[in-house]
């Protein structure tokens, strides 16, 4: 695999652009060459923020919608603003540097750095992606089961400090609930709120077509707000269809016309089943929306 690690000097969110431009913040890491504290509460306590960027041939998708969430989930974990210029500069020239053709990831991550210094960290994992990593999930689709959240749809607003739509580095439970669904021989995890309203999958977000509209979960709901999700919708409205944000039962979901896991490097991924029970899969329809968000 082609990857580029880059070690970000961040700045404050007021700070100008230098002389030498903003790339004169970043440093290439060896393969050998460390580029953590231990003591970074990024590693020891998941304390920061993270985005994935997809890019093809260099441009990077949704880049300002990225960025927006990346802000929003700063504020949320009180983290230093960032500063949007210098982030912008170096995530686009990130995108140039990786020597692979076709679509690559950037990974930007955010910590609040060692306890007591005040000095946040970041850097950029930058990999290349083969055009048969995602292939067969986008062409023939995904079985996904459901699995209990633990809380209701509104506990956003009942519990910010949950951090319910923040993009933090504490996944564990969502590579865990990844694992319980491939324990259930599943290759994806949809959960689902006490209150019995489908969410999002644990690094996906979920998009139905139901009676010739297409509806997602607001972000209202403890929902991490989808860029990629974001763009459809504005591809789909483009097309001259009806898009609607709104809570969903698993019901709807089982007898939606059908239904993707929308993700910023694997892209639209059709639902072929739920909990064992097939679903309709539209191949003409999702094979036009990948090649849409391929070509943004």
């Amino acid at each position: 695999m082609t990857e580029n690690v880059y070690r970000i000097d961040l700045v404050a969110a007021d700070q100008q652009q230098p002389a030498d431009g903003w790339w004169g913040s970043v440093t290439q890491m060896g393969p050998d060459e460390a580029l953590l504290d231990a003591r970074d509460l990024g590693a020891s306590r998941g304390d920061g923020i993270f985005e994935t960027f997809g890019t093809m041939e260099g441009r990077v998708h949704a880049l300002d919608a990225h960025l927006a969430r990346l802000g929003r989930s700063a504020h949320s974990l009180d983290l230093p603003e960032p500063n949007v210029e210098q982030l912008d500069a170096v995530v686009r020239r990130a995108a140039q540097e990786i020597d692979a053709p076709g679509q690559a990831s950037i990974k930007l991550v955010l910590t609040r750095g060692v306890e007591g210094t005040g000095i946040p960290t970041g850097w950029m994992v930058v990999s290349a992606i083969s055009a048969e990593t995602f292939a067969s999930q986008r062409r023939d689709g995904i079985d996904v089961v459901v699995l209990e959240r633990g809380y209701p749809s509104d506990v956003a607003e009942r519990a910010p400090w949950l951090l319910a739509g923040a993009k933090t580095l504490s996944y564990a439970v969502n590579m865990a609930a990844l694992r319980e669904a491939k324990r259930q021989g599943a290759d994806e995890a949809l959960f689902v709120s006490t209150d019995g309203y489908a969410l999002e999958a644990p690094t996906s977000n979920l998009v139905v077509k139901l009676d010739g509209e297409f509806v997602t979960t607001p972000p209202v709901n403890g929902i991490l707000a989808g860029t990629t999700q974001g763009d459809l919708f504005e591809l789909l409205e483009g097309w001259g269809e009806r898009t609607a944000y709104r809570l969903l039962t698993i019901d709807e979901v089982r007898s939606a016309d059908a239904a993707w896991l929308l993700s910023s490097v694997r892209l639209a991924a059709p639902l072929r089943s739920l909990d064992g029970q097939p679903l309709e899969v539209d191949v003409e329809l999702t094979a036009r929306i990948n090649d849409a968000l391929l070509g943004r």
